[in-house]
């Protein structure tokens, strides 16, 4: 006789991550008191769920799908260094590693940065940023150190203020005016 229980267990589990997984953490103060109105809040800012939406995106072939590009952090790094060529880009790994670059053909010093992404939070210490300096003699007499100081301030610094812009614009793009429930009261004072 096959027993139920471990499929009880499992589907509670599985029930209970999902409902989980969708909390969110916060500024209490920031959150109106009443239930209606925090759920109006929410699903204006584009973090709550609404059926209407998964459906109509069940009828165009599939799902919403998050990619690299979605991730504010990782477009403003690739924005940020666009102008060198990539050596290595993982974002599965969290990593971008540029090649060497030079301003010009003639000249014997040339950089390297790497990104590494140790959070999707904007914060300061969200990038762990090295950049490398090669200086060569002759084409094989060639020395690599890493470089401390102001370039890799100045990376992180525009880094993230173009992600925080990027993070702002998708917020009020997400904005979408909730219909449901009780009469709006203002509650963005």
């Amino acid at each position: 006789m096959i027993s139920f229980k471990p499929l009880k267990i499992i589907s509670f589990l599985f029930i209970a991550s999902f409902f989980l997984n969708s909390c969110t953490g916060g500024d209490a103060r920031k959150f109106p008191d009443d239930p209606k109105l925090r759920v109006k809040k929410n699903l204006e800012e584009g973090r709550g769920f609404r059926l209407t939406d998964n459906i109509k995106s069940m009828g165009k072939g599939g799902g919403v799908f998050d990619f690299a590009s979605s991730n504010d952090l990782w477009r403003a790094s690739l924005d940020t260094i666009d102008f060198m060529p990539l050596g290595s880009v993982n974002y599965s790994g969290g990593i971008i590693i540029t090649d060497w670059y030079s301003t010009d053909q003639s000249s014997n010093e040339s950089i390297k940065i790497s990104i590494r992404f140790l959070t999707n939070e904007i914060r300061s210490d969200s990038l762990d940023i090295k950049v490398f300096n090669k200086k060569c003699l002759k084409q094989l007499n060639c020395v690599i150190t890493e470089k401390k100081g102001n370039l890799v301030n100045e990376l992180k610094r525009k880094i993230l203020k173009t992600a925080a812009t990027y993070e702002l614009q998708k917020k009020d793009k997400n904005f979408k005016p909730y219909k449901g429930g009780q009469k709006s009261k203002n509650f963005n004072k």
